[in-house]
């Protein structure tokens, strides 16, 4: 990754957040946005982990920040997942996802929600997630699925197979109701 990278995934997040961008907007979320300041930590330790430079110097206050986080705010998304720009955290508390999932861009997600992977059956393994994807509270997104661009992931429910793009999903097992996919769910979407 890139320094470059590095900053525009930051800006792509702070617009999530605020739809605008400066660096007064930045220094305030990053005092008092738990979701943002939160991505912010999770992308520096991103990026300083891939320069062997920082890798032993800066990088390991960055990651001592980034676990003080995770446990002040109760949210365990690991530095290596991958994901792309424009992350939304709407409220912290309980949200887990898999170091190994793959996330696209403009992705929204809410307390409660796990993003893990199954051990055993043919669904073993772990999610990936297309673009402008909005996953509702206490949803369960679990093992080697494909969720499209543009769905809509209801409250509570538990996705265990592939959900289509545009699709609105609910339910335990979840099910897909409509097509009308994530528009309206998604906050100052890109």
């Amino acid at each position: 990754m890139r320094f470059i990278d590095f900053v525009h995934s930051v800006k792509l997040d702070l617009y999530r957040y605020t739809a605008k961008t400066s660096l007064l907007l930045l220094l305030k979320n990053l005092v008092f946005n738990p979701g943002f300041k939160y991505s912010f930590w999770m992308r520096l330790c991103a990026y300083l982990s891939k320069h062997s430079l920082y890798k032993y110097t800066i990088f390991p206050i960055s990651w001592i920040m980034l676990a003080r986080y995770r446990y002040r705010y109760g949210i365990e998304i690991p530095f290596e997942t991958q994901i792309g720009g424009d992350l939304y955290i709407g409220h912290f508390g309980g949200i887990l996802v898999h170091p190994c999932a793959v996330i696209g861009k403009n992705f929204s997600i809410s307390p409660g929600v796990v993003i893990g992977q199954t051990n055993r059956g043919e669904r073993k393994g772990y999610p990936t997630i297309g673009d402008n994807v909005y996953v509702a509270p206490g949803a369960k997104v679990i093992g080697n699925i494909n969720i499209g661009n543009n769905v809509a992931i209801g409250a509570n429910a538990v996705v265990t197979k592939d959900v289509p793009d545009n699709a609105v999903v609910i339910g335990v097992p979840g099910r897909i109701v409509s097509y009308e996919g994530a528009e309206g769910y998604l906050l100052n979407p890109i």
